[in-house]
């Protein structure tokens, strides 16, 4: 079972051993793991996605252990999304998302403030399905042209951007409202950890989706 932020620092490692019975289910796993978890609202991932407590678990299951954390259009549209450890920039963004048909492009930069830095840890393989799902969502939605998003982590150092979207739209209520819900969405189901003056910030637990 793999673990982040402040449930590995917790742990002391990043991976948990568990052996658990023939046809075990999530919720046998989690209660096994109690004494870890405690005071800590968690969902576990398998195989990368969000998993109720009733699902069985198997042999070769990937099991991630997700602490709260700081989802096609009748015309084709642009998807772009990136985890990275490498600075974010909004115009190579705005790029990806123009298109002919667009009338309105709508970019936001979420940046660190007050303090010199901020540290991010992702699930990286979950955090970039879960970013694709996200922007795809909101294109079905809200009729979007494009959309693109992408994550920063490691350091982030004062006033550098940390997330970075952009959406476009044949009209500005469309693309504003497409561009809300991605952030909106990532800050709520991505598996990705914030740490600010060396304490993980408490975030929201993630809602299994059907």
């Amino acid at each position: 079972m793999r673990l982040f932020a402040g449930l590995r620092e917790r742990a002391g490692a990043s991976e948990l051993e568990l052996e658990l019975p023939d046809g075990a289910v999530v919720g046998d796993a989690l209660a096994r793991i109690r004494g870890l978890t405690e005071g800590v609202p968690v969902v576990m991932a398998v195989n990368h996605e969000y998993a109720e407590d009733d699902v069985e678990l198997h042999s070769g299951d990937e099991v991630a252990l997700i602490p709260p954390v700081s989802g096609g259009s009748e015309t084709a549209a642009v998807l772009h999304v990136r985890v990275t450890d490498q600075p974010l920039g909004l115009d190579p963004l705005i790029e990806r998302v123009r298109d002919a048909r667009a009338g309105a492009v709508v970019s936001f930069l979420g940046v660190t403030r007050e303090v010199d830095r901020l540290d991010y840890e992702a699930y990286m393989p979950m955090a970039e399905r879960k970013l694709a799902e996200i922007v795809a969502a909101a294109v079905e939605r809200h009729g979007l042209c494009a959309a693109a998003a992408e994550h920063r982590i490691g350091t982030v150092p004062l006033s550098e951007p940390s997330v970075a979207v952009a959406a476009s739209a044949p009209h500005r209520g469309e693309a504003f409202a497409g561009a809300r819900e991605i952030i909106d969405e990532i800050k709520a189901q991505a598996p990705i950890w914030k740490k600010e003056e060396g304490e993980w910030v408490r975030g929201t637990t993630p809602q299994r989706r059907p």
